[in-house]
């Protein structure tokens, strides 16, 4: 069971951020030449219990992810869109999305990443 309080979730993301930004700056330098080209897109990180099952949002976890700032989306899932990384590329963002959703696994969560091209 995942139990943390709201401080605890605000670092665990600040820290799950703070890697999605270095992959994706990585990506962009090793794969791109440090130039946003290529596909554009969007991608997110799909979070979800230790179990896979989704959070509810009157649980302790869903108040406390809520509080931490996390928001669910349209089919009430606890997702973190791409904030780590500005320009327009989806290799770029899913290579963040993926280190993101590693870092969160390493708490105890699950978490799968989802993108579209735009």
């Amino acid at each position: 069971m995942i139990d943390f309080t709201a401080k605890d979730l605000e670092v665990i993301f600040q820290r799950a951020s703070a890697a999605a930004r270095a992959r994706s700056e990585q990506v962009l330098n090793d794969e791109f030449n440090g130039e946003d080209m290529g596909m554009c897109g969007f991608a997110w990180v799909n979070i979800f219990d230790g179990d896979g099952k989704r959070i509810r949002g009157n649980t302790k976890l869903g108040k406390q992810l809520k509080q931490a700032g996390i928001e669910r989306d349209y089919n009430g899932i606890y997702s973190q869109w791409c904030n780590w990384y500005n320009g327009q590329n989806i290799d770029i963002k899913e290579a963040g999305a993926r280190e993101f959703a590693r870092v969160l696994e390493g708490y105890g969560f699950t978490a799968y990443t989802g993108s579209r091209l735009d």
